[in-house]
């Protein structure tokens, strides 16, 4: 404040100096008393206003166009209000001597403001940056940047600010030509990707950030392949939903994923349409201590349901997403049940003591060969557990009921797939005549859940390999797990009643170039560092997932990553014969058994899975 004093004074000499002197003939003798009078009131007035204005309680060092605007509307009102103040008071004084402040000088008065003030604060920013690079101990990498739009000028800043000690920008990498030569913030665009390995030799690069959020998983792979082949460390800034949803907590800027290889754009969601249907309502949430089932309680509690029921197997899991969940979204109320789903009556029991509106249904054994193996546990778990929600659901007239599906449903060639697959015909089976609206969600392959390849590659590579996959044409469809938990909330949203949504997964990824992403991530060579082993395809595998049959076919919904299957015919009686059984017998059916059984729901599924395992 006591530099703006001396500056507003400094401002209001100036001003009338340069009118009256320079301009007026020698007459600033004539107006002193009213110079004075301005110098009194202006220092006052302006200082009150710029704590209005809030330039007392801003970070200059991080002054922008915001800030510029800031100082000049602060200004305005300012001198506006000084040459009204200086006016009426003359006249109440009925001064004999000029009282009003000449125009042009409350010009020069405006001009010199918005300069001296606007000016002292964004050379103490220039000041702050070019000093802070000598006052860091230490050399510092040279770091260049790719992407020269609005992520690499946040990537360039964040370099130039304290949360990233250790980098200096030295120039941006960007396909765009027009920009070649040019500069932001005073770094310059040093060429485009097929330029990058003449860069980093030229300028001696150490670290490249890849600063392209809404750049193709095929991109951002080439763009790697190409750091990779100059030695230099790689990070990346992350994508729109990481910065929206908090994930980020000091510095944006990270090492690369396996996830940012495969990267889609990010997904929309339909805020008030979600908000409509789970706002206050009372949601449950099975196998919320899983990986698709935390992340839909993560999803839902930013709705702000009446109540979110935590139901889950696995204690620990359990109380674990449950203690996230209250740290992060206190005013919700939270209540946790254990519950096995194949026992009916306590399913009932909860049902009818919480009464949901909502339900999203992810329980399930969902691990391939170990269902091959124990496939009688597949059906009462699978099936009959998930029989007993949606007949409950059913009795206390829930809203909504979204069961989670898999893409192994579609043409199934395992035990597991061809319980989900029976998942969903009872799902739609008992849609057509529930006031409930029972729909089914299916995708494929989520990244990073439990059970999945990326933690199994992860700590072969941490053992030195070597890293396993079955097969080299072996393909599967990806997803992340939060794209995967807004959609299927989303699908929600759009239920009308008996409908089997299906995510758009974008294009399927060789599971062999997903290890060698890996194994590079990670500093090596694959079949150099890490070897890559082949071991055969597992019992109920298949080279590659469908996500729908040839006969359903599919629609499209207003949202671009959903769409729905058209339903096929579905035998009720068959459904309710098989459910018959496996209560009666579950624990008793042999392999063939329940293959025979499958079969006769699924007449396409086959027997050679089970006889595979059987002769091992």
């Amino acid at each position: 404040m006591l530099i703006d004093a001396m500056l507003i004074n400094l401002a209001a000499f100036g001003s009338f100096y340069l009118r009256l002197e320079s301009f007026g003939g020698g007459a600033f003798l004539e107006y002193y008393q009213t110079y004075y009078n301005t110098a009194v009131v202006a220092t006052i007035l302006y200082i009150a206003v710029f704590h209005v204005f809030g330039l007392y309680n801003r970070l200059w060092q991080y002054a922008s166009t915001g800030e510029l605007l800031s100082i000049i509307y602060a200004v305005t009102v300012g001198t506006g209000g000084t040459a009204a103040v200086v006016y009426f008071y003359g006249v109440s004084q009925a001064a004999a001597l000029p009282f009003r402040i000449p125009n042009s000088a409350a010009l020069l008065l405006w001009l010199a403001m918005v300069i001296l003030i606007g000016g002292s604060r964004f050379i103490w920013r220039i000041l702050q940056e070019n000093t802070y690079d000598r006052h860091v101990p230490g050399s510092k990498k040279q770091v260049l940047i790719v992407g020269a739009g609005d992520a690499g000028v946040l990537a360039a800043r964040e370099l130039k600010n304290r949360n990233y000690r250790d980098g200096r920008p030295i120039g941006f990498i960007d396909d765009d030509r027009s920009k070649l030569k040019l500069k932001l913030l005073g770094i310059p665009v040093l060429g485009s990707r097929k330029d990058i390995v003449r860069v980093v030799k030229g300028h001696n690069i150490d670290e490249v950030i890849i600063a392209m959020p809404s750049a193709s998983g095929e991109s951002v792979r080439e763009i790697v392949q190409i750091c990779e082949k100059s030695g230099v460390d790689l990070k990346i800034m992350p994508g729109v939903y990481d910065i929206i949803s908090g994930d980020i907590s000091v510095n944006p800027i990270r090492q690369i994923q396996v996830e940012d290889l495969l990267g889609r754009d990010p997904v929309c969601v339909d805020l008030e349409e979600v908000a409509g249907y789970v706002a206050g309502e009372t949601v449950f949430v099975t196998g919320a201590g899983g990986s698709i089932g935390s992340e839909i309680c993560r999803q839902i509690a930013r709705f702000n349901p009446g109540k979110l029921i935590l139901l889950g197997h696995g204690e620990n899991s359990i109380f674990e997403i449950e203690q996230e969940l209250r740290a992060e979204h206190p005013g919700i109320d939270y209540i946790t049940e254990i519950l096995d789903i194949k026992d009916r009556q306590k399913v009932y029991l909860i049902f009818e003591r919480y009464k949901p509106g909502v339900v999203f249904h992810a329980a399930a054994h969902k691990h391939v060969p170990l269902m091959e193996r124990n496939p009688e546990e597949a059906l009462k778990n699978n099936v009959i557990g998930s029989q007993n929600l949606a007949e409950a659901a059913d009795k206390v007239r829930v809203k909504i009921f979204v069961s989670i599906s898999t893409d192994k449903a579609v043409n199934p060639t395992s035990v597991m797939g061809a319980s989900k697959r029976i998942v969903e015909m009872l799902i739609q089976s008992l849609d057509s005549h529930s006031q409930t609206r029972f729909v089914a969600v299916r995708f494929g392959n989520v990244l990073g859940s439990s059970g999945s390849v990326i933690p199994t590659f992860k700590r072969q590579i941490a053992k030195g390999g070597p890293v396993t996959v079955t097969h080299p044409d072996m393909v599967r469809y990806f997803m992340t797990i939060p794209e995967a938990a807004q959609l299927v909330i989303q699908a929600g949203a759009m239920a009308k009643g008996g409908e089997i949504f299906i995510l758009d997964m974008g294009k399927p990824v060789k599971i062999v170039d997903l290890a060698k992403d890996l194994i590079r991530l990670s500093g090596f060579e694959p079949d150099v560092d890490i070897k890559i082993q082949f071991t055969g395809i597992r019992p109920g595998e298949k080279l590659f997932e469908e996500l729908l049959t040839a006969e359903e076919g599919i629609t499209s919904t207003k949202h671009s990553r959903i769409f729905v299957a058209k339903p096929n015919v579905i035998d009720v009686k068959l459904l309710e014969e098989l459910a018959h059984i496996v209560r009666e017998r579950g624990s008793y059916l042999t392999r063939d058994e329940v293959i025979e059984l499958l079969q006769t729901v699924i007449p396409t599924f086959r027997k050679k899975t089970a006889k595979a395992v059987a002769n091992q």
